[in-house]
């Protein structure tokens, strides 16, 4: 499905990018904002947002600051999820969307979780993509050894390896279609031609900064007030290193009124357009109006 694309204004001034899908005809329902991962882009809901979108909603997929045609930040300590949270709102002020649903994959579900501490009201209803309060320490460790390294790209078989190594253990029936997809949707061309990672190396500078064990602080409590006070579906990969079943276990515990879904087969961090959690994002969307 088509998209129009659309800049906004941060709060710090940065010219930053969303995909705008328009809603297919029928009665107005809730928009959805989607935000990815740490070091991915909107290009990673092009499936999911083009199906939501031919439903019934407005999906605006963004592409956070630093990341895919958004703007690189000055000062790369701004690469932190209150900032970016920050940065949604100002979407949503620019845009007139005074409540969303959103779609948060990985650090986009942090994000989702500082939105609703800072403006409780902007977030009407959450889908939490394969990311929790606290996350297990292997995943954490392996997401942190590859972001902001320098890497040497010749050309778009070698940024398909690339995706293989460092994504096999979270998608392990891939073939060689999907890393070469895979390449596209997380390197562009650059200025010589040679593919380059679509996002700002800086920014590990924070992550560097805290420590990697920092990356991801206590959000117990963030997570409860979220998942406590609004709709809300955790989707989890059957295989994810980063979020596992039993930090799962615990977050259903903690809110027993969230809906849940395992993605058998997938890793950190599932798609969305795998049917489990198609269904799964569906059936919660059709609850939330």
């Amino acid at each position: 499905m088509t998209y129009a694309d659309r800049r906004w204004t941060s709060p710090d001034g940065l010219s930053l990018y969303a995909r705008d899908y328009a809603p297919a005809d029928g009665p107005a329902r809730l928009p959805v904002i989607a935000i990815h991962g740490l070091t991915r882009n909107s290009a990673d809901f092009a499936a999911i947002a083009g199906l939501i979108a031919a439903s019934g909603r407005r999906v605006l997929a963004v592409d956070v600051r630093g990341r895919g045609l958004s703007d690189r930040a000055s000062d790369p300590m701004t690469y932190r999820p209150d900032v970016y949270a920050r940065d949604v709102l100002a979407l949503m002020e620019q845009t007139g969307i005074e409540k969303a649903a959103f779609i948060g994959t990985s650090m986009g579900g942090l994000i989702t979780m500082a939105l609703a501490a800072i403006q409780p009201q902007a977030v009407a209803a959450a889908v939490i993509n394969d990311i929790g309060p606290e996350v297990a320490p292997e995943g954490l460790a392996r997401i942190a050894e590859y972001t902001g390294r320098k890497i040497e790209i010749r050309d778009w078989a070698d940024a398909a390896a690339y995706a293989r190594d460092i994504n096999a253990v979270a998608f392990p029936l891939h073939g060689d279609a999907d890393w070469d997809a895979f390449a596209r949707r997380i390197f562009r061309e650059g200025e010589d031609g040679r593919p380059v990672l679509n996002y700002d190396p800086d920014i590990s500078v924070p992550i560097k900064a805290a420590g990697a064990a920092a990356l991801v602080p206590d959000l117990w409590p963030a997570f409860t007030a979220l998942a406590g006070g609004r709709p809300s579906l955790l989707v989890r990969g059957g295989i994810s290193d980063l979020l596992s079943a039993d930090i799962a276990g615990r977050m259903r515990e903690a809110a027993p009124d969230m809906a849940y879904v395992e993605v058998p087969g997938i890793g950190h961090a599932p798609m969305l357009d795998e049917p489990e959690a198609r269904a799964a994002i569906f059936e919660f969307l059709a609850r939330v109006g």
